[in-house]
């Protein structure tokens, strides 16, 4: 895959409580802090040849000023929405209104925890949704998004049986 010349900016967002990364139930979140997963992204980027602006807020409202910024000038965007993914109408309309892909990521398995996270409205604007995985879900992303943002309406490679 040949990148363009410039390169491309991925906006990477980050919901409420992910600045508590490494402290905060370490059992399901992981013990690698928000600024450890930033700087696995950056170095990731680089070799795909992107640049990523990464941003954490734990107000939606700020999250929606950056959705919105990021329309014309990114690529597209990866997000961690936190709990506002499962209450959050104005992040999805805010998502559907700039007209990027969108990857939802999630440290957790958010289907093999409460019932009530596993209702996401993101997901109604996202292309695609990594959970499970930790922190390595961000570098999936990542992949996905090069991708996504480079070719847009190559369909995946399906390898014939």
């Amino acid at each position: 895959m040949i990148l363009p010349s410039t390169p491309l900016t991925i906006v990477i967002l980050n919901g409420p409580n992910l600045n508590l990364l490494g402290s905060r139930q370490p059992d399901i979140y992981g013990r690698e802090t928000l600024a450890d997963v930033e700087a696995a992204c950056r170095r990731h980027a680089q070799t795909l040849g992107l640049g990523i602006e990464f941003r954490q807020s734990n107000h939606e409202g700020q999250l929606v000023d950056w959705i919105q910024q990021a329309r014309g000038r990114a690529a597209g965007i990866i997000i961690n929405p936190g709990a506002y993914t499962h209450t959050s109408i104005a992040i999805l309309d805010a998502l559907l209104a700039v007209e990027l892909p969108a990857i939802e990521v999630h440290l957790s398995n958010i289907h093999q925890r409460e019932p009530f996270r596993r209702h996401s409205y993101v997901s109604q604007a996202a292309r695609g949704v990594i959970c499970g995985f930790g922190s390595h879900g961000y570098i999936l992303a990542l992949d996905a998004m090069t991708r996504l943002a480079v070719a847009p309406a190559t369909p995946p490679d399906i390898e014939e049986a």
